[in-house]
């Protein structure tokens, strides 16, 4: 395929897994000579990663197809990932797509290309999700400060509300070794921050016989890599072992992030969760007995088929319990092809609304308390490119957003600060410290 020069954008929807795939296709055409513009840009390629986590981020991925259709009618459109493997007719009956590729295909997308000739009808090129083996290794780098690692991929879960597996086919990942290539690949970036990531992170080792806890053991003697969080991992799978680890580590940050999804057993075992609150209310207490001020990040599914006001307060009150940092909070959506679709007990979108709001409110409170706590307190921040007028923004190592007067010499540095107060956008003013040695 040659580039003449040729212009290639990237629109990714979804997860810090897409991202990070996003970043490793753009890589593959730039080593093919084309250009990476800005997605608001004309461009002669359109790749849109798309997700399918809900029947809303589905309106999101055909909302984007057809913007960049009208934007540039003449402009080859192709469409791939989760969305694309899931309902791949879907996509190809959209007037101005020209290829459709499923979740591993996508990352072979120059061998498509050979010809960016717009088509009457979309060519598919899915696969066959029962017998998804390959793993193919990404991360992104294109932020001066941290990179997402994908470490894992696929699900062997089968939630009865998701389509993950669907869409991402079995659990596997690439052996400890290549991973820590690919760390010392983003090391050499200039590149401080990893955040690890996968569909089921803590799954890590299912397929290459190795654990996840000897990959962070190994990362962590990576040189030029200050610091690493781990994306989102299931309570079942946070071992003492894990925990221990990460309370002597100097890399591996204090910040967790575990679904829950409900506080309430009998929706948990509706949900075929492979724990019950209890095994997370003890997780959660471990962390918190040997990690000082860590920041627990919580997912919560709200209005699951059968989900009563009775079951919903008794998630409520278990969460106001645990004390989290903070919660993600995503009302269900119904997926073909699960379980839970089919379920009874349809939850009213009055009461869903009405329950949000309610954890919502609760969500800020804890975040708000958490911050509070931190005031005072000396951290330290790694400060990002974005610039909020004569601000600069960054986090310290327990996710706390941090304001500080602009200063370019401390972009993509790590620079002790006193945390001073809380400002009217929830964030946190620092001031930096003179002595940074």
């Amino acid at each position: 395929m040659e580039s003449n020069h040729r212009k290639v954008a990237f629109y990714t929807l979804g997860c810090k897994l897409n991202f990070s795939e996003t970043s490793t296709i753009a890589r593959q055409f730039e080593s093919l000579g084309f250009e990476k513009v800005h997605p608001d840009l004309s461009a002669d390629i359109y790749v849109i990663n798309t997700c399918s986590v809900t029947e809303h981020a589905d309106k999101k991925c055909r909302q984007a197809i057809k913007k960049f259709i009208n934007k540039s009618p003449d402009a080859f459109i192709a469409v791939v990932g989760c969305y694309a493997q899931l309902k791949p007719e879907e996509i190809a009956n959209m007037e101005g797509v020209d290829l459709v590729l499923g979740s591993s295909e996508k990352f072979n997308i120059p061998t498509y290309l050979t010809s960016e000739t717009k088509k009457a009808k979309a060519k598919i090129y899915n696969c066959d999700i029962d017998v998804l083996h390959d793993f193919f290794p990404s991360y992104s780098s294109n932020d001066r400060t941290r990179s997402f690692l994908k470490v894992q991929d696929g699900c062997d879960y089968h939630c009865s509300y998701c389509t993950i597996p669907l869409a991402r086919g079995h659990s596997r990942n690439m052996p400890i070794s290549k991973v820590i290539e690919q760390a010392k690949e983003i090391a050499s970036k200039g590149i401080k921050e990893v955040i690890l990531t996968g569909v089921n992170t803590g799954d890590f080792g299912k397929s290459t016989d190795e654990s996840f806890l000897s990959l962070i053991q190994e990362l962590e003697k990576v040189d030029g890599i200050e610091r690493y969080r781990i994306s989102s991992i299931e309570p079942n799978l946070i071992t003492d072992e894990i925990i221990e680890f990460c309370s002597k580590s100097s890399k591996f940050l204090p910040h967790f992030h575990i679904p829950l999804q409900s506080g309430s057993n009998r929706i948990l075992g509706l949900m075929k969760r492979r724990y019950n609150r209890e095994v997370f209310a003890e997780r959660l207490a471990k962390i918190k007995s040997v990690i000082p001020n860590v920041f627990i990040g919580v997912d919560v599914i709200v209005g699951f088929p059968g989900e009563s006001d009775e079951d919903f307060q008794d998630s409520y009150e278990f969460l106001r319990k645990q004390q989290p940092s903070f919660l993600h909070i995503f009302p269900y959506s119904e997926r073909p092809n699960t379980p839970a679709i089919d379920y009874d007990g349809k939850v009213k979108p009055a009461d869903v609304k009405r329950r949000i709001q309610q954890l919502t409110k609760l969500s800020e409170e804890l975040h708000h308390q958490f911050y509070s706590n931190s005031i005072g307190k000396t951290e330290e921040v790694l400060f990002e490119s974005t610039r909020k007028g004569e601000l600069m923004l960054g986090f310290t190592r327990n996710y706390i957003k941090v304001e500080s007067v602009f200063d370019k010499s401390l972009i993509g540095q790590i620079v002790k600060v006193r945390l001073i107060e809380i400002n009217k956008d929830g964030n946190m003013i620092a001031e930096i410290l003179k002595n940074n040695n």
